[in-house]
């Protein structure tokens, strides 16, 4: 690591949870790391300290008007070796301060925001679970400080860096989800923060994700914002579709989240001699190859979830069962390829695993 932090270890350490019961997002370890931004200073003073409640004035912009963002990666430990280790990082700091960018926040140099993760993730190295399709998810975000009632950008901020001990994302693991296709609501447009990775993109998808709960469905795919026309996200992951033989996601133009798993299912797949597009696909269709016979699979990636397969889509009246709810041989590749990747039990073919110590 070329940044070091100072620790404060707890003196009152949690009880750790049943790995063979472990929820998505419930628990969080014992310590997390703070760093402070202060215009004319920079950030500075980044620290591991004992995980505890954050003090803010009431009067901090974050709360007024938004302005934060997040990112989230995971850590394991290696099957072969023990030895922890992340999951393209630099990906993760990359896009981050892409955020940082659209949303008015000061950068974070890479390499610091790499360490800072490290860091955390070595004092809590004990916390990581070993059970297999479990993780310790990694939740890195910033919120901007300054006390002050007006829109403008915060002269102070918060990086901050919690961990939690995860399953599946899904309580059911791979078995494929059912989805509803929203085409009241929208989530992003063109010269939007759809590509950004902040809270607001996934508040305003509240109300649509209820009414598809009281539908019965686990998840909604967003169409895109100006036409409702073409298929987007599945929720808070990136969409994949095979139809006849090719595989099919969302080309980034600035309304989907540029995710780090998508990047990864494409380098795989194109490694493997898969036929892959980034392109527009309306959900017309969809419906049509689905009547074809050759729309055979759909899975969604992120690195909560890897890979999610999808079971069932419902457009209006139109219900498509797909491959007899089962997952497919493509998301069920780049499940076993991804995740084999990140705990080290296949060999890592693109230098993706960064360990947490050199």
């Amino acid at each position: 690591m070329r940044y070091e932090f100072p620790v404060t270890r707890t003196t009152k350490p949690k009880e750790k949870p049943d790995p063979n019961n472990l929820p998505f997002g419930k628990y969080f370890t014992d310590h997390m790391f703070i760093m402070e931004y202060d215009e004319g200073q920079g950030w500075h003073d980044g620290r591991v300290v004992p995980y505890a409640p954050l003090v803010l004035d009431p009067a901090a912009l974050v709360f007024h008007y938004g302005q934060e963002m997040f990112e989230g990666l995971k850590a394991y430990k290696n099957v072969q070796n023990g030895r922890v280790q992340l999951f393209r990082p630099d990906m993760n700091a990359q896009r981050t301060n892409r955020t940082n960018d659209r949303l008015c926040i000061p950068p974070i140099d890479e390499d610091l925001y790499v360490d800072a993760v490290k860091a955390v993730v070595s004092v809590d190295a004990d916390w990581i679970p070993e059970v297999k399709d479990t993780s310790l998810y990694i939740r890195p975000f910033i919120i901007a400080t300054e006390a002050y009632l007006g829109i403008r950008n915060s002269s102070k901020f918060l990086f901050v860096i919690i961990l939690s001990p995860s399953g599946p994302y899904y309580p059911n693991g791979l078995q494929p989800t059912r989805l509803y296709v929203e085409d009241t609501f929208v989530r992003a447009v063109k010269g939007g923060t759809g590509e950004a990775k902040c809270g607001g993109n996934y508040a305003c998808g509240l109300k649509a994700q209820i009414i598809a709960h009281d539908k019965g469905y686990e998840q909604i795919l967003w169409l895109d914002g100006k036409e409702q026309k073409y298929v987007e996200e599945v929720g808070t992951s990136n969409a994949f579709f095979v139809i006849d033989d090719e595989v099919i996601t969302a080309p980034l133009r600035g309304t989907i989240l540029p995710g780090i798993t998508r990047d990864s299912c494409l380098r795989v797949l194109e490694s493997k001699g898969y036929k892959v597009s980034e392109r527009l696909l309306s959900i017309d269709e969809v419906v049509e190859a689905y009547d074809q016979g050759k729309f055979t699979e759909m899975f969604a990636s992120g690195t909560a979830a890897i890979i999610s397969p999808v079971g069932e889509l419902k457009y209006k009246d139109k219900e498509m069962i797909i491959n007899n709810r089962k997952i497919g041989p493509v998301a069920q590749m780049l499940y076993d390829t991804i995740y084999g990747t990140q705990i080290g039990k296949i060999e890592d073919e693109f230098g993706w695993v960064v360990p947490v110590e050199d």
